[in-house]
């Protein structure tokens, strides 16, 4: 039995065709599931009983149920921790900001890139999720707390680049006006780059802001962060990135976890400005193309996991980092930690509560 938020309308106007029902009322369904965002069919009152009853008979229709949720006293952040139908569980994070509330989504029920300061990574990849368990994740976060969402990140656990065909789904279905009607420049999506699916990505139409997820300014320390770093060195990677800025005009930011003793000197922020200043200058200039398209480097304090020795600096080392950056005419932020008495590394809340239910402490 299909659970029916995995139908874009055009496939629920056609569902409704093989149940002998006007097309009509795929509209009407449609809305109670995505703008509504309603928990179950008995909710859809404009709907006759008969109807309501063949949908039962049809769909399944599905929220994921939260099992745990953490609240900051700092700053209004929430980790939710969800059950999805089969059981299996995913991370969702609910952040206010001054521009509007964002909400961090998971791809995959794991990881299989192997980043070796994520948790997310460590028990491999169970199952890719579903663009309607993608989608249900910030309906969910919507409903629980009564707040709209403005931006949504898909950057929690699994990489969304390996789980393609659902990723563009859901961004079409979310943006999609007879839903949330989510801008898609409010979108971003993170990847550790995965070179052939950027580039399809590129010829999708969509306006996403990409999250690349560099770590390093050259192939021997990425790839001792980033297994997939030995299939598509850096000489593969940022070309492919230009080539998504050129055919979308989109800002790519620049994801770096700052580990002590890894990637934290001075020559390496050295090392790092070079790179992108070379990135940022090399656009041929011909028809079509951008030239000199704007970097932006996100430090991230790389967030310690139980099963890795990774350390970040003191803070003034990463304010040095940035201040090298800076120097070179690359604009670089350090990452505000959202819910930091709350915190934990990406995919360790998923970890701990997996853990407390095989030790039978929850």
């Amino acid at each position: 039995m299909q659970e029916i938020r995995e139908l874009n309308l055009p496939e629920l106007r056609e569902k409704m065709r093989e149940l002998s029902e006007k097309p009509f009322r795929a509209e009407q369904i449609y809305s109670w599931l995505h703008e509504r965002l309603c928990a179950s069919f008995d909710e859809m009152s404009n709907l006759s009983l008969p109807l309501r009853e063949k949908l039962r008979e049809h769909f399944r229709l599905f929220l994921p149920e939260p099992v745990r949720i953490l609240s900051s006293s700092l700053d209004g952040t929430r980790k939710f921790i969800f059950r999805l139908e089969d059981g299996h569980i995913i991370e969702s994070v609910f952040m206010r900001y001054r521009h509007g509330n964002t909400v961090c989504i998971s791809s995959q029920v794991g990881c299989r890139m192997g980043c070796r300061f994520c948790a997310s990574t460590l028990e491999g990849l169970a199952r890719n999720l579903s663009a309607a368990e993608m989608l249900t994740q910030v309906y969910q976060i919507q409903r629980l707390l009564g707040e709209r969402i403005s931006n949504v990140v898909v950057m929690g656990s699994g990489e969304p680049l390996d789980n393609y065909e659902n990723l563009t789904k859901f961004v079409r279905m979310i943006s999609d006006e007879r839903g949330l009607h989510l801008s898609q420049r409010n979108l971003t999506v993170s990847t550790c780059g995965l070179v052939p699916e950027l580039l399809r990505l590129s010829e999708e139409g969509f306006q996403l802001t990409l999250a690349l997820s560099l770590h390093a300014p050259n192939d021997e320390i990425r790839r001792r962060l980033m297994p997939i770093a030995a299939r598509y060195p850096l000489s593969e990677l940022l070309p492919a990135v230009r080539h998504y800025f050129e055919r979308t005009g989109r800002r790519v930011s620049f994801e770096y976890s700052v580990v002590r003793d890894l990637n934290d000197t001075r020559e390496e922020a050295e090392a790092l400005s070079s790179l992108l200043k070379k990135l940022r200058d090399g656009g041929e200039g011909s028809a079509g193309q951008q030239k000199g398209f704007p970097l932006h480097v996100n430090l991230i304090p790389v967030n310690p996991i139980r099963e890795r020795s990774w350390e970040r600096p003191e803070r003034k080392r990463i304010e040095d980092f940035q201040h090298v950056l800076e120097k070179n005419g690359i604009s670089a932020t350090i990452r505000r930690e959202m819910g930091a008495d709350i915190s934990g590394a990406c995919g360790q809340l998923r970890r701990d509560y997996l853990g407390e239910k095989r030790s039978g402490t929850n």
